[in-house]
């Protein structure tokens, strides 16, 4: 039986600045599930500011997600999945 692995990457807490709303730290958690098994991750990671600030009420999660993979970038997300993939393994086969 073959199991398909879900990876859902969330944010769990911004770090801003009142003043401007500017976004400086995002602390975010990566979840993989299969039929069976789950295993999950958790990091942060600051930003740079940008030119022109998205205010801080219009921000989505989606949004933030995104600022997040780009900053990681895609050898970093695929070595975070990569390693929640092999949690998932040792579970289902230890």
């Amino acid at each position: 039986m073959t199991t398909s692995t879900v990876f859902t990457w969330a944010i769990a807490n911004l770090e801003r600045e009142t003043a401007d709303g500017f976004v400086f730290t995002a602390h975010y958690t990566v979840e993989a599930k299969d039929d069976t098994y789950s295993a999950g991750a958790y990091g942060s990671i600051g930003f740079e500011r940008p030119e022109n600030l998205i205010p801080f009420a219009d921000l989505t999660e989606a949004t933030v997600v995104g600022w997040v993979k780009e900053a990681l970038g895609d050898e970093k997300v695929a070595n975070v999945e990569s390693a929640l993939q092999g949690q998932l393994d040792e579970q289902r086969h230890p």
